[in-house]
């Protein structure tokens, strides 16, 4: 008696390319509009179930070449692995929650890309919320998130330590640009920062540096202000603080007649946007940049060599800030590699066309 061979049909996967697959396996797949399951995969593959589960959540626990058959159907197929059903049986939705102050500061988009890179690469999704510089907006985002997710990011946090700490005991957080006790954080060298900064403008024969304070909230605005307060102290010159200010375009245009009143030489901002506002503010009002007033920032987000003159800041790592905060988070889960660095990230000084030499000298 001859084998009748399966009917098969034209399989379109991924909108890319045409595969043939048994009949009914394609008529099945498309009365669920084109979902293919761990069956379907079995299948195809000519394997169990449970040996493509194995395959595509535990790699290396069968042998390579049904592990290779298994992801080769799977591919075929356009599966994709459904976080939340993997959580049932393990707990774990190999998700990562990264909660940010305001997702246009372009100080973000560095954290952000070096985050998405390590947790791509390890298997974990990345969620943001945005918390728009508001401590309650950002405890709501928190509460949203913290059920889905395996750990938590927060980067320029508003909440205070007392949360973070209660956060930290139901799940990994990690903290950027802030230091919590008992908390991982990760942190810029400030103090090495301000003191290259300090140290160029009182070589340019500045004497007195006025500080645009960022968000009154703010851990890292607050712990610059104090190393330029002994940074100061050391060089002999004078420091005022003028704040605190949004931490924006129109926080740094805002500063203008503050920093007029204060006559002092050089202005230091909390940040590359504030210091581009203000640069924009003085310009606008007859003030020469740097001739009558030298003005910094940090960070060196993207546009801040844009802008006429360009803006001498301290630049950050935000892309390893991003990288080593989801690293620190797989640590805390057991699911990271090599031992993650605790190293605080070095900064440069950025020096460009802002910031030039004393007039009142």
């Amino acid at each position: 008696m001859s084998r009748i061979a399966p009917k098969v049909t034209r399989w379109e996967v991924g909108g890319t390319a045409d595969d043939e697959l048994p009949s009914d396996l394609a008529a099945r797949i498309r009365r669920r509009n084109g979902a293919a399951t761990i069956y379907d995969i079995a299948e195809l593959a000519g394997v169990n179930p449970s040996t493509v589960s194995r395959a595509l959540s535990q790699p290396g626990r069968i042998s390579k070449t049904t592990e290779e058959r298994v992801r080769a159907a799977a591919d075929r197929l356009g599966f994709q692995v459904n976080p939340m059903a993997r959580a049932l049986p393990t707990g774990r939705s190999h998700t990562i929650g990264l909660i940010v102050a305001d997702i246009t500061n372009p100080v973000i988009f560095g954290i952000i890309r070096g985050a998405e890179h390590t947790a791509a690469a390890a298997g974990y999704t990345l969620v943001i919320a945005e918390s728009q510089e508001s401590g309650e907006a950002e405890a709501e985002a928190v509460s949203r998130l913290m059920p889905s997710v395996d750990g938590l990011i927060l980067a320029t946090t508003r909440l205070a330590d007392e949360r973070i700490t209660r956060l930290a005991a139901r799940k990994p957080v990690i903290v950027i640009n802030r230091q919590v006790d008992g908390i991982v954080g990760i942190l810029p060298d400030i103090e090495q920062g301000v003191i290259d900064l300090v140290s160029h403008l009182v070589d340019l024969g500045h004497t007195a540096i006025a500080y645009l304070f960022g968000p009154e909230t703010s851990w890292i605005s607050r712990r610059r202000w104090e190393e330029l307060l002994d940074a100061a102290e050391r060089r002999g010159v004078s420091a005022v603080e003028i704040g605190p200010l949004s931490p924006t375009i129109d926080g740094g245009r805002a500063a203008l007649r503050s920093v007029q009143a204060t006559r002092t030489s050089a202005v230091i901002a909390f940040n590359d946007l504030m210091a581009i506002g203000f640069i924009q503010a003085a310009t606008a009002a007859g003030t020469r940049i740097p001739e009558d007033l030298s003005v910094a920032g940090f960070d060196d987000i993207f546009g801040s060599e844009l802008i006429l003159p360009a803006v001498t800041t301290v630049r950050a790592q935000l892309e390893l800030a991003g990288e080593r905060a989801v690293a620190k988070v797989l640590e805390a889960l057991g699911d990271a590699g090599d031992p993650v660095s605790d190293e605080l990230l070095a900064t440069t000084l950025v020096v460009r066309e802002s910031t030039g030499a004393c007039a009142r000298a």
